[in-house]
């Protein structure tokens, strides 16, 4: 086997890389701009995005967990990367229920990280996740899910500033007859949030969101926010009206020759006459 090394950032997409790794059994954490990638012996065993709410966000947020277990877990086994088995021998949550959590939250970060496949940025060999092993999952399969998932929201609309930008409402009456997920959904839209932040808040998955928000975009509810224009650094243009002046000051009087010294010039024509 090849000894995966630290590698900077390439050319090479992602999912090639990927796919590299989980043929050399890698270890580490591999380092995209959307996130990063954990494997184990070739194995996806975690992938967080800032894109998406994290397993401690879904955990927390939906009451499936007390926040105080959460950092206690946190605490007593961060460092030693087994949150997750602390979790499970303390008794705060089920094996089953994180697995379940973990699993949604990995394919929702590895959507992001994967969705337009840009260059890695780096790959940290025997780098581990603080959650530690819950669930390994096969590269291809990571990677066969995250295509599926973008051609289906492609296919319920295709434009893809609806995962990232702030979303903001059609001014307009709400639909009456939207499904429960969908209303809520859009309840949650107030020209700030982004997708990722609306799943926060509705302790949701943030795939899950993404298909009512494409959907509210597709029936004319919901649009991306659009960036706010930067300041010009031009100069102001200048006003219809007529520009001011000031008004001219008097004329300068004009300054008389000096006169000569009469007194002087006496005593000189004094002096020359005595000479």
């Amino acid at each position: 086997m090849i000894t995966p090394t630290r590698t900077a950032r390439t050319d090479e997409p992602a999912s090639a890389l990927l796919g590299t790794l989980a043929a050399q059994g890698a270890s580490g954490a591999l380092s995209t701009e959307a996130g990063i990638v954990y494997l184990a012996a070739g194995h996806v065993v975690h992938v967080e995005s800032a894109l998406t709410p994290d397993i401690g966000d879904l955990l927390t947020h939906s009451g499936a967990l007390a926040p105080a277990g959460w950092w206690e877990a946190i605490d007593q086994a961060g460092r030693r990367c087994r949150v997750g088995r602390q979790l499970v021998d303390s008794g705060h949550l089920a094996a089953g229920a994180l697995e379940l959590c973990h699993l949604g939250a990995l394919f929702d970060a590895a959507y992001f990280v994967l969705a337009h496949d840009g260059p890695a940025l780096r790959f940290r060999p025997g780098v581990s996740h603080w959650l530690g092993a819950v669930r390994a999952v096969p590269v291809d399969t990571v990677l066969r899910e995250s295509r599926r998932r973008r051609e289906l929201l492609h296919r319920i609309w295709p434009e893809p500033a609806i995962d990232l930008a702030p979303l903001a409402r059609v001014p307009g009456p709400d639909p009456a007859d939207l499904p429960v997920r969908r209303s809520r959904t859009l309840t949650q839209v107030d020209g700030v949030r982004t997708a990722a932040q609306i799943a926060t808040a509705l302790a949701c998955r943030t795939f899950h969101t993404l298909v009512e928000l494409r959907r509210l975009a597709a029936a004319g509810l919901v649009v991306p926010k659009a960036p706010a224009p930067a300041p010009s650094l031009a100069p102001a243009p200048a006003t219809a009206t007529a520009p001011v002046f000031a008004e001219p000051g008097p004329a300068p009087r004009p300054t008389a020759p000096d006169e000569p010294d009469t007194a002087l010039l006496r005593r000189l024509l004094h002096a020359l006459e005595a000479l």
